[in-house]
Protein backbone atom coordinates (compact mmCIF):
# COMPACT_ATOMS: atom_id res chain seq x y z
CA UNK A 1 0.00 0.00 0.00
CA UNK A 2 1.47 3.31 -1.01
CA UNK A 3 1.34 6.42 1.17
CA UNK A 4 -0.53 9.59 0.39
CA UNK A 5 0.95 11.89 -2.23
CA UNK A 6 0.24 15.13 -0.43
CA UNK A 7 1.73 17.31 -3.16
CA UNK A 8 -0.54 15.67 -5.72
CA UNK A 9 -3.54 16.27 -3.45
CA UNK A 10 -2.65 19.95 -3.21
CA UNK A 11 -2.19 20.21 -6.97
CA UNK A 12 -5.57 18.55 -7.52
CA UNK A 13 -7.19 21.11 -5.21
CA UNK A 14 -5.48 24.03 -6.92
CA UNK A 15 -6.44 22.90 -10.43
CA UNK A 16 -9.96 21.67 -9.73
CA UNK A 17 -12.35 23.56 -12.03
CA UNK A 18 -14.73 24.32 -9.16
CA UNK A 19 -12.06 25.98 -7.01
CA UNK A 20 -11.95 29.58 -8.19
CA UNK A 21 -10.30 31.15 -5.11
CA UNK A 22 -7.53 30.39 -2.64
CA UNK A 23 -10.14 29.70 0.05
CA UNK A 24 -11.87 27.17 -2.24
CA UNK A 25 -8.56 25.44 -2.93
CA UNK A 26 -7.62 25.32 0.76
CA UNK A 27 -11.00 23.93 1.79
CA UNK A 28 -10.79 21.19 -0.84
CA UNK A 29 -7.26 20.32 0.32
CA UNK A 30 -8.29 20.29 4.00
CA UNK A 31 -5.71 22.96 4.75
CA UNK A 32 -5.64 26.61 5.70
CA UNK A 33 -4.98 29.12 2.91
CA UNK A 34 -1.67 30.02 4.60
CA UNK A 35 -0.57 26.37 4.85
CA UNK A 36 -1.58 25.65 1.26
CA UNK A 37 0.32 28.67 -0.07
CA UNK A 38 3.43 27.97 1.99
CA UNK A 39 3.54 24.24 1.23
CA UNK A 40 2.95 24.54 -2.50
CA UNK A 41 5.30 27.51 -2.90
CA UNK A 42 8.08 25.58 -1.17
CA UNK A 43 7.45 22.32 -3.02
CA UNK A 44 6.71 23.69 -6.49
CA UNK A 45 8.22 27.18 -6.42
CA UNK A 46 4.93 28.77 -7.44
CA UNK A 47 2.02 30.22 -5.46
CA UNK A 48 -1.32 28.38 -5.82
CA UNK A 49 -3.26 31.20 -7.50
CA UNK A 50 -0.40 31.94 -9.92
CA UNK A 51 -0.06 28.25 -10.82
CA UNK A 52 -3.79 27.85 -11.39
CA UNK A 53 -3.95 30.95 -13.58
CA UNK A 54 -0.96 29.81 -15.67
CA UNK A 55 -2.20 26.26 -16.19
CA UNK A 56 -5.72 27.47 -17.01
CA UNK A 57 -4.27 29.84 -19.62
CA UNK A 58 -2.25 26.96 -21.09
CA UNK A 59 -5.43 24.89 -21.26
CA UNK A 60 -7.22 27.80 -22.90
CA UNK A 61 -4.49 27.96 -25.56
CA UNK A 62 -4.91 24.24 -26.27
CA UNK A 63 -8.68 24.71 -26.49
CA UNK A 64 -8.34 27.67 -28.85
CA UNK A 65 -6.09 25.65 -31.13
CA UNK A 66 -8.75 22.94 -31.29
CA UNK A 67 -11.34 25.45 -32.47
CA UNK A 68 -12.95 26.62 -29.23
CA UNK A 69 -14.19 30.21 -29.36
CA UNK A 70 -12.44 32.90 -27.34
CA UNK A 71 -15.64 33.41 -25.32
CA UNK A 72 -15.89 29.72 -24.37
CA UNK A 73 -12.16 29.52 -23.58
CA UNK A 74 -12.45 32.58 -21.33
CA UNK A 75 -15.38 31.10 -19.44
CA UNK A 76 -13.70 27.69 -19.04
CA UNK A 77 -10.56 29.40 -17.70
CA UNK A 78 -12.59 31.10 -14.99
CA UNK A 79 -12.71 34.64 -16.37
CA UNK A 80 -15.86 36.70 -16.00
CA UNK A 81 -15.30 38.69 -19.18
CA UNK A 82 -13.71 38.13 -22.56
CA UNK A 83 -11.86 41.43 -22.18
CA UNK A 84 -10.24 40.36 -18.91
CA UNK A 85 -9.28 37.01 -20.41
CA UNK A 86 -7.83 38.72 -23.49
CA UNK A 87 -5.67 41.03 -21.36
CA UNK A 88 -4.40 38.16 -19.18
CA UNK A 89 -3.70 35.96 -22.21
CA UNK A 90 -1.82 38.74 -24.02
CA UNK A 91 0.28 39.53 -20.94
CA UNK A 92 1.20 35.87 -20.53
CA UNK A 93 1.80 34.80 -24.14
CA UNK A 94 2.76 38.13 -25.73
CA UNK A 95 -0.14 38.08 -28.20
CA UNK A 96 -3.96 38.10 -28.07
CA UNK A 97 -5.91 34.83 -28.02
CA UNK A 98 -7.02 35.44 -31.59
CA UNK A 99 -3.42 35.17 -32.85
CA UNK A 100 -2.06 31.76 -31.92
CA UNK A 101 1.30 30.86 -33.50
CA UNK A 102 1.56 27.47 -35.16
CA UNK A 103 3.52 24.54 -33.75
CA UNK A 104 4.96 23.69 -30.34
CA UNK A 105 3.25 23.25 -27.01
CA UNK A 106 1.34 26.34 -25.85
CA UNK A 107 3.19 26.33 -22.54
CA UNK A 108 4.24 29.28 -20.41
CA UNK A 109 7.53 29.39 -18.48
CA UNK A 110 7.19 27.51 -15.19
CA UNK A 111 9.61 27.18 -12.26
CA UNK A 112 8.51 23.58 -11.70
CA UNK A 113 7.97 22.16 -15.20
CA UNK A 114 4.27 21.54 -14.45
CA UNK A 115 2.08 22.19 -17.49
CA UNK A 116 -1.35 21.39 -18.83
CA UNK A 117 -1.50 18.45 -21.21
CA UNK A 118 -4.68 17.48 -23.06
CA UNK A 119 -7.22 16.23 -22.49
CA UNK A 120 -7.16 16.84 -18.73
CA UNK A 121 -3.78 15.71 -17.42
CA UNK A 122 -0.63 17.50 -16.30
CA UNK A 123 2.80 17.19 -17.88
CA UNK A 124 5.96 17.63 -15.82
CA UNK A 125 9.02 18.69 -17.83
CA UNK A 126 11.81 17.71 -15.43
CA UNK A 127 14.59 19.65 -17.17
CA UNK A 128 12.78 23.00 -17.20
CA UNK A 129 14.18 25.98 -15.33
CA UNK A 130 12.56 29.33 -14.72
CA UNK A 131 13.49 32.08 -17.14
CA UNK A 132 15.69 34.78 -15.64
CA UNK A 133 13.15 37.32 -14.32
CA UNK A 134 15.22 40.30 -15.46
CA UNK A 135 15.35 39.02 -19.04
CA UNK A 136 11.63 38.27 -18.98
CA UNK A 137 10.80 41.74 -17.65
CA UNK A 138 13.05 43.55 -20.12
CA UNK A 139 11.58 41.74 -23.12
CA UNK A 140 7.97 41.96 -21.99
CA UNK A 141 8.26 45.63 -21.06
CA UNK A 142 9.75 46.36 -24.47
CA UNK A 143 6.88 44.61 -26.27
CA UNK A 144 4.19 46.07 -24.01
CA UNK A 145 5.55 49.60 -24.32
CA UNK A 146 5.79 49.38 -28.11
CA UNK A 147 2.19 48.17 -28.21
CA UNK A 148 1.16 51.07 -25.93
CA UNK A 149 2.79 53.65 -28.20
CA UNK A 150 1.18 52.12 -31.27
CA UNK A 151 -2.21 52.36 -29.56
CA UNK A 152 -1.53 56.03 -28.77
CA UNK A 153 -0.40 56.71 -32.34
CA UNK A 154 -3.49 55.02 -33.76
CA UNK A 155 -5.59 57.88 -32.38
CA UNK A 156 -3.51 60.66 -33.98
CA UNK A 157 -4.13 62.70 -37.12
CA UNK A 158 -2.15 61.75 -40.20
CA UNK A 159 -0.33 65.10 -40.12
CA UNK A 160 1.05 64.40 -36.64
CA UNK A 161 2.12 60.91 -37.67
CA UNK A 162 3.93 61.89 -40.87
CA UNK A 163 5.32 65.34 -40.06
CA UNK A 164 9.17 65.38 -39.89
CA UNK A 165 9.55 66.26 -36.20
CA UNK A 166 13.26 65.40 -36.34
CA UNK A 167 14.59 66.37 -39.80
CA UNK A 168 17.63 64.34 -40.80
CA UNK A 169 17.36 61.94 -37.85
CA UNK A 170 19.09 58.60 -38.43
CA UNK A 171 19.28 56.02 -35.64
CA UNK A 172 21.36 53.45 -37.55
CA UNK A 173 22.94 54.37 -40.88
CA UNK A 174 21.76 51.23 -42.67
CA UNK A 175 18.14 51.88 -41.62
CA UNK A 176 17.87 55.29 -43.27
CA UNK A 177 16.15 58.43 -41.94
CA UNK A 178 13.49 58.20 -39.24
CA UNK A 179 12.11 61.72 -39.11
CA UNK A 180 8.46 61.11 -38.18
CA UNK A 181 6.45 59.22 -35.59
CA UNK A 182 5.26 56.76 -38.23
CA UNK A 183 8.78 56.20 -39.58
CA UNK A 184 10.22 55.42 -36.12
CA UNK A 185 7.36 53.10 -35.23
CA UNK A 186 7.67 51.38 -38.60
CA UNK A 187 11.39 50.76 -38.05
CA UNK A 188 10.75 49.55 -34.50
CA UNK A 189 8.38 46.85 -35.80
CA UNK A 190 10.44 46.00 -38.88
CA UNK A 191 13.56 45.43 -36.78
CA UNK A 192 11.78 42.60 -34.96
CA UNK A 193 10.54 41.15 -38.24
CA UNK A 194 14.04 41.17 -39.77
CA UNK A 195 15.75 39.52 -36.81
CA UNK A 196 13.01 36.90 -36.59
CA UNK A 197 13.53 36.11 -40.27
CA UNK A 198 17.28 35.76 -39.67
CA UNK A 199 16.90 33.49 -36.64
CA UNK A 200 14.11 31.36 -38.12
CA UNK A 201 15.66 31.07 -41.58
CA UNK A 202 12.91 32.95 -43.41
CA UNK A 203 13.06 35.29 -46.38
CA UNK A 204 13.72 38.98 -45.76
CA UNK A 205 10.37 40.71 -45.16
CA UNK A 206 9.48 43.04 -48.04
CA UNK A 207 10.21 46.68 -47.28
CA UNK A 208 7.20 48.94 -47.63
CA UNK A 209 5.88 51.93 -45.74
CA UNK A 210 2.92 51.06 -43.57
CA UNK A 211 -0.37 52.50 -44.78
CA UNK A 212 -1.43 53.34 -41.24
CA UNK A 213 -0.77 52.55 -37.60
CA UNK A 214 -3.45 49.85 -37.54
CA UNK A 215 -1.35 47.86 -40.02
CA UNK A 216 1.75 48.38 -37.89
CA UNK A 217 -0.09 47.28 -34.78
CA UNK A 218 -1.21 44.08 -36.48
CA UNK A 219 2.35 43.37 -37.62
CA UNK A 220 3.67 44.10 -34.15
CA UNK A 221 1.25 41.67 -32.49
CA UNK A 222 2.39 38.90 -34.81
CA UNK A 223 6.10 39.66 -34.39
CA UNK A 224 5.82 40.15 -30.61
CA UNK A 225 4.44 36.65 -30.06
CA UNK A 226 7.19 35.07 -32.13
CA UNK A 227 9.95 37.19 -30.55
CA UNK A 228 8.87 36.35 -27.00
CA UNK A 229 8.84 32.65 -27.95
CA UNK A 230 12.34 32.92 -29.47
CA UNK A 231 13.82 34.57 -26.37
CA UNK A 232 12.17 32.06 -24.05
CA UNK A 233 13.52 29.21 -26.19
CA UNK A 234 17.05 30.65 -26.10
CA UNK A 235 16.87 30.84 -22.32
CA UNK A 236 15.34 27.36 -21.98
CA UNK A 237 18.13 25.81 -24.09
CA UNK A 238 20.92 27.93 -22.59
CA UNK A 239 21.72 29.06 -26.12
CA UNK A 240 22.74 32.65 -25.37
CA UNK A 241 26.29 32.10 -26.63
CA UNK A 242 25.22 30.27 -29.80
CA UNK A 243 26.06 31.99 -33.06
CA UNK A 244 23.69 32.95 -35.84
CA UNK A 245 25.09 33.10 -39.36
CA UNK A 246 22.80 35.69 -40.90
CA UNK A 247 22.37 34.85 -44.56
CA UNK A 248 20.19 37.94 -45.03
CA UNK A 249 23.32 40.08 -44.77
CA UNK A 250 25.43 40.59 -47.89
CA UNK A 251 27.96 39.14 -47.29
CA UNK A 252 26.60 36.87 -44.49
CA UNK A 253 27.63 37.87 -40.96
CA UNK A 254 27.92 35.96 -37.70
CA UNK A 255 26.21 37.21 -34.52
CA UNK A 256 26.14 35.91 -30.94
CA UNK A 257 22.46 35.46 -30.10
CA UNK A 258 22.68 37.22 -26.74
CA UNK A 259 24.06 40.28 -28.53
CA UNK A 260 21.13 40.18 -30.98
CA UNK A 261 18.64 40.36 -28.09
CA UNK A 262 20.67 43.15 -26.46
CA UNK A 263 20.75 45.02 -29.79
CA UNK A 264 16.98 44.77 -30.21
CA UNK A 265 16.32 45.95 -26.65
CA UNK A 266 18.81 48.83 -26.89
CA UNK A 267 17.54 50.36 -30.11
CA UNK A 268 13.91 49.64 -29.33
CA UNK A 269 14.27 51.60 -26.07
CA UNK A 270 15.92 54.45 -27.98
CA UNK A 271 13.18 54.53 -30.60
CA UNK A 272 10.40 54.37 -28.04
CA UNK A 273 11.79 57.45 -26.33
CA UNK A 274 12.20 59.19 -29.70
CA UNK A 275 8.50 58.63 -30.35
CA UNK A 276 7.69 60.17 -26.98
CA UNK A 277 9.81 63.26 -27.74
CA UNK A 278 8.02 63.67 -31.07
CA UNK A 279 4.61 63.24 -29.48
CA UNK A 280 5.36 65.84 -26.84
CA UNK A 281 6.56 68.23 -29.57
CA UNK A 282 3.13 67.71 -31.17
CA UNK A 283 1.40 68.55 -27.90
CA UNK A 284 0.37 64.97 -27.18
CA UNK A 285 0.50 63.91 -23.53
CA UNK A 286 2.40 60.68 -23.08
CA UNK A 287 3.91 58.78 -20.15
CA UNK A 288 7.62 58.15 -19.52
CA UNK A 289 7.71 54.48 -20.48
CA UNK A 290 9.48 53.71 -17.21
CA UNK A 291 9.86 49.95 -16.51
CA UNK A 292 9.35 50.69 -12.80
CA UNK A 293 5.95 52.25 -13.47
CA UNK A 294 5.10 49.46 -15.92
CA UNK A 295 5.82 46.74 -13.36
CA UNK A 296 3.95 48.59 -10.61
CA UNK A 297 0.87 48.96 -12.80
CA UNK A 298 0.95 45.26 -13.73
CA UNK A 299 1.22 44.16 -10.12
CA UNK A 300 -1.47 46.61 -9.02
CA UNK A 301 -3.80 45.08 -11.61
CA UNK A 302 -2.68 41.55 -10.74
CA UNK A 303 -0.80 41.23 -7.40
CA UNK A 304 0.41 37.68 -8.19
CA UNK A 305 1.84 38.58 -11.59
CA UNK A 306 5.49 37.51 -11.48
CA UNK A 307 6.58 39.33 -14.62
Amino acid sequence: MTGRDRLRELLDAVLDEDNRSLDDMAQDAYASPFHLSRTLSRAAGEAPVAMRRRVMLERAAWRLRSGTSVTDAAWEAGYESVEGFGRAFARAFGHPPSQLPDGGEPWLPAPNGIHFHPPTSLWVRSTEHAMNPLTEQLVRHDLDDARHLLEVAKRLDDDVLRRPWAPGLTVLTWDGPEESVLAVLDRLVRTLEIWLASIQGLDLPPEHEAADVAELLERHESAAARWLAVVRDLDRRGAWDDRLVDALCDPPESFVLSSVVAHVLTYSAHRRQLVRHMLRAAGVEVDHGDPIEWLRSRRAADPEDDA
